[in-house]
C-alpha cells in the first residue's frame, strides 16, 4: 500500500513539510509506503484546454506533470498539502492538479484523499474546501480528522508548537491508513459500485 504527497510549498523546509513530516511518520508505523513529491519551487503552468489528453491519456505540455500522474496510478491515496495564499492553495499546486485531475485517465475510483492546509492565520477553511474539490468530483473518498486539517505557523518550524494542529495531523494519517487498509481488504469481496451512464449537461438551451 502506498500513499503519494504532493507539497506545494516552494519553500523544502517550511511548516508545510514539517506538517507532513508528522503524518509520514504516522504511516510508517502503520507499514505504509509513501512517496513525497515537492513541486511548489518548480515552474508548472496551468492547463490550456487543448483537449489533447483525451487522444494520449496524458498532458500535452510533457512536464512534472506526467510523472506526477504515473505516480498517482500506482498509489492508494493522495494527500496534497499547500500553505495559504490570499485564501487559496499556491499556484503553483493549483496548476497541477488541475492538469493532473483531468488529463490522467487511470481509475480514481476509492483512492483514498486528503489534503494539509498550513497557514500564519487566516484563509484555511477556502483553502481546505479549494483541495478536497479534487477528490470529491473523482469518486475518492475523503479521509477526516478530528478538526480541519489545519496548522497554523509563520516562521519555519513554527507549526511544530501548534498541539492541536499536529494533532489533527497525526489522527488525519491514522484514518487514512485504517481507510486504506479497509479497502484494501474489501477488493475482492465487494465490487464497486456501478456508475451511472454518463450525462453531459449545460445550461444553454
Amino acid at each position: 500500500m502506498k500513499i503519494l504527497i504532493i507539497n506545494g510549498s516552494p519553500k523544502n523546509n517550511g511548516n508545510t513539510a514539517r506538517s507532513l513530516a508528522e503524518a509520514e511518520t504516522i504511516f510508517a508505523a502503520e507499514g505504509i509506503e509513501v512517496e513525497n513529491v515537492h513541486i511548489g519551487d518548480k515552474m508548472i503552468r496551468g492547463c490550456i484546454a487543448c483537449q489533447a489528453c483525451k487522444k494520449t491519456g496524458k498532458c500535452a505540455i510533457d512536464d512534472l506533470v506526467n510523472e506526477v500522474a504515473a505516480k498517482f496510478e500506482t498509489c492508494d491515496g493522495l494527500v496534497a498539502a499547500s500553505p495559504v495564499y490570499y485564501a487559496s492553495a499556491n499556484g503553483t499546486l493549483i496548476s497541477l492538479l488541475d492538469r493532473l485531475f483531468y488529463s490522467a485517465r487511470c481509475p480514481k475510483t476509492m483512492k483514498v484523499g486528503a489534503c494539509v492546509v498550513p497557514a500564519r492565520r487566516g484563509g484555511c477553511s477556502a483553502t481546505f474546501d479549494e483541495l478536497n474539490k479534487y477528490f470529491t468530483i473523482s469518486e475518492m473518498p475523503v479521509a477526516s480528522s478530528t478538526y480541519w486539517n489545519i496548522i497554523h505557523g509563520a516562521k519555519p518550524g513554527q507549526a511544530a508548537e501548534d498541539a492541536e494542529g499536529i494533532r489533527t495531523v497525526r489522527n488525519l494519517a491514522k484514518n487514512m491508513s485504517y481507510m486504506i487498509k479497509a479497502f484494501a481488504a474489501a477488493k475482492d469481496a465487494v465490487e464497486l459500485p456501478e456508475p451511472e451512464p454518463k450525462a453531459f449537461t449545460n445550461f444553454i438551451r
